[in-house]
């Protein structure tokens, strides 16, 4: 069923109101009358007339107004989409140039220097490797952007435990933590069965360890939570590391939005990795919202509705 547009609600409601009205004038004729009464005078008839002609011209030029409404409320959604998708290809084009001019800086410099020794060209086709990896990952995460926003009815759903999936991200991230000498509390129930995608699902809790295992300090605690709630499983993912400026907090899930733009591409963020987790709970009918508690650190709520009864 096509939505709505806002000009025609407007519209429609007005004619709605315009109905009633002539309803009660034609069964009580006025509002002094409590019962039905047919019309005596051939006045009464001419009124109703006079008003249903009235109502006909005003639903015309509401009509009008509605459409040109329509029309301007479109041509400004299609501007700020043009816009948004101008800066998204600006944006886009400058996390490419890093990595590709590093890749070409480093092969170059293989190419163009045959006396270089053996232990300085391993450790330019190391770097060269790194840049590559960069890219790689940068590239999946646009994908997987472009996927939520364009190709959603392409997206499967299906039956994920999100318990066995966070063990799996747990086991897979233990290294790191054990490096940054980080301690990880999962009080995660155990089985958690959503109806959603696991590749997405994957995404959200794995971009939130990393955004903690790289931004929140050594030493630090992470914990995960989850309660089930009557339209669904309410998620909490915390830490008690050095947390980010208040002011931060309302741009943190904007692509490409960086708080230090050299540490992040130092510990090799794309810039993408929240905006895809927000994008992720709201496709999972779910919201996600983010706060710094008072012992400091980071705090991400988030629900996912879907839910396999």
């Amino acid at each position: 069923m096509k939505k709505l547009s806002e000009g025609r609600k407007m519209w429609l409601s007005v004619m709605a109101v315009f109905l009633v009205y002539a309803t009660i004038f034609i069964l009580f004729e006025d509002y002094d009358r409590k019962f039905i009464m047919p019309f005596n005078e051939v006045s009464d008839w001419h009124l109703l007339l006079f008003s249903l002609v009235v109502m006909a011209g005003l639903g015309f030029l509401l009509f009008r107004y509605a459409r040109r409404m329509d029309e301007r409320i479109s041509r400004e959604q299609s501007e700020k989409e043009n816009r948004m998708r101008r800066e998204l290809t600006q944006n886009i084009a400058h996390e490419l140039k890093t990595p590709v001019a590093s890749i070409l800086g480093y092969t170059d410099t293989i190419l163009d220097s045959p006396d270089m020794t053996g232990a300085v060209k391993h450790q330019f086709i190391v770097r060269t490797n790194a840049q590559a990896h960069r890219l790689s990952t940068l590239l999946q995460d646009i994908s997987t952007l472009n996927r939520m926003d364009y190709a959603r009815d392409m997206i499967t759903m299906e039956r994920v435990d999100v318990s066995v999936l966070f063990a799996d991200i747990a086991q897979e991230t233990a290294f790191a933590l054990q490096n940054r000498q980080m301690t990880l509390h999962n009080y995660l129930p155990g089985s958690i069965i959503i109806h959603g995608n696991y590749s997405l699902l994957y995404s959200v809790f794995r971009n939130l360890m990393d955004n903690a295992i790289n931004y929140a300090g050594p030493g630090t605690t992470i914990e995960v939570a989850a309660e089930q709630q009557s339209d669904g499983w309410h998620f909490t993912f915390r830490d008690n590391g050095i947390g980010i400026p208040a002011k931060h907090l309302t741009r943190i899930f904007e692509r490409f939005y960086r708080i230090d733009k050299g540490r992040s591409r130092h510990m090799g963020g794309t810039g993408l990795g929240l905006s895809i987790v927000k994008n992720a709970v709201l496709l999972h009918g779910g919201n996600i919202t983010v706060s710094t508690p008072h012992n400091g650190g980071l705090a991400f709520q988030f629900t996912i509705s879907h839910i396999v009864k």
